[in-house]
Order: structure tokens, then C-alpha cells, then sequence
């Protein structure tokens, strides 16, 4: 059951922003908040898709498992996002990943069914997430054009920069090895790149704070 706070958090989502508080009731009525523990399960690939879900706290891992039994990372959700929405479309769909919590999370699901009877009667919520969907494809095609032509240096020195904004301070939220599946470096690769920008002074790294001490250096290696 959500609380207010919960649905306060809710409402200044954006994909919710525009509905009344009538619709928001019919959401309210059908939504479950799912409490996980570190590494808790989700859902699992394969399972069918009946809702679609917004993290109101912690991280979630979205995966995928190979043949051979290697986990792949194709996404960490943050508090504030959603995900699995664009699935609703599909008809008996199931989930192509998996999901986990990476810590202690909480995540509210929305009854597929009953969002979708919402949608035929807002357009606008409609344009919003065909909004996000198509930002999502966008990201997916930057995403394989870094696959395709950058090292896994330069996505790890830009996914660094990109964290740290202006700042030359960042803090890393998930588990390296979480993070080198997250931009497909093995992980004795990301353990030698990482030795390498501490030995060339390009980064200083604490435990999981790490300081950019030459952002010159760290632009070069990430081809900006």
C-alpha cells in the first residue's frame, strides 16, 4: 500500500504529472510497493510482464543471463525512473531481463491493464511516453555506436566525466563489477584500466570516491 509520501513522489514524476485525481485514484487503487533487500529479486526474464514499475529508492539492476551463464548489465535504474512501461504495448508480453535490487530498495509497480485504459482517455500521458520511449532508443543507438567504435577506456573515462558533471569528486553508487557489465569490459580489464589512469595521475581512487585529477588527460582518453 502507498503512503502519501509515496504518492507525493509519484505525481511529480513526469510520465504522472498531467493526470487528474481521478486517474491518479485508478493508479493508486491498483499500485503495490515492493520493499527489496540487497540482491532481492524483481521479476526474472521470462516472466510475464502484468506491471511496469518507478523507483522510489535505492538502485535496481536490470540483466540479462547468456547460454553460458554470464550476467550481462543492460541497465541500473535510479530513484525517480521508470522502466518496463514500453512493454505494456506488446501483446502476452514477458520480460526480456531480469531485475534485482543492488541495495535496499523500494519500487512501486503499476498495473499494466489498468495504465493502458488510463492512456485511451489522456493523449498527453501518451505523448510523454512515446516521448521517453523514444529517448530510450536514442540512448540504445549511442550506446551501440560506443560498442562499436570506442575502447573500453574510453567509455569508462567518459561514463566517469559524465558522473561527475562539474566536479572533479564523484562517488560510485554500484559495485565496479557491476559497473565494467554496465559498459561490456571484462572485469580483469576494467581493473587494468583503472591502474592505468592511476598510474599515468589521471584519477585518484579511494575505495568507491574517486577524483579526476587531470580532466585534460581523462577528456583525451574519452575521445570528447
Amino acid at each position: 500500500m502507498l503512503t502519501p509520501l509515496h504518492k507525493e513522489f509519484v505525481k511529480n514524476i513526469h510520465l504522472f504529472d498531467n493526470l487528474n485525481d481521478s486517474q491518479l485514484a485508478g493508479i493508486w487503487e491498483h499500485a503495490h510497493l515492493h520493499k527489496l533487500k540487497k540482491e532481492q529479486s524483481l521479476f526474472s526474464q521470462g516472466d510475464e510482464v502484468t506491471s511496469f514499475y518507478l523507483v522510489f529508492s535505492g538502485l535496481v539492476k536490470l540483466f540479462r543471463i547468456s547460454a553460458d551463464g554470464q550476467e550481462k548489465v543492460i541497465e541500473v535504474v535510479n530513484s525517480g525512473e521508470t522502466f518496463a512501461e514500453a512493454l505494456m504495448f506488446l501483446e502476452q508480453p514477458h520480460f526480456p531481463v531480469s531485475a534485482s535490487a543492488l541495495n535496499e530498495a523500494e519500487v512501486i509497480g503499476f498495473d499494466a491493464r489498468c495504465f493502458l485504459q488510463m492512456l485511451n482517455k489522456n493523449p498527453e500521458t501518451c505523448l510523454v511516453l512515446l516521448g521517453k520511449m523514444s529517448q530510450r532508443i536514442r540512448g540504445l543507438i549511442h550506446e551501440i555506436d560506443h560498442l562499436s567504435v570506442q575502447t573500453g577506456r574510453n567509455r569508462l573515462a567518459a561514463y566517469l566525466l559524465e558522473q561527475a558533471g562539474d566536479s572533479d569528486k564523484l562517488h560510485l553508487q554500484i559495485p565496479k563489477s557491476v559497473l565494467a557489465s554496465r559498459l561490456s569490459i571484462k572485469p580483469e580489464t576494467f581493473s587494468r584500466i583503472i591502474k592505468q589512469l592511476r598510474n599515468s595521475e589521471t584519477i585518484q581512487v579511494d575505495g568507491s570516491d574517486i577524483t579526476i585529477l587531470d580532466r585534460d588527460q581523462m577528456e583525451d582518453f574519452a575521445m570528447v
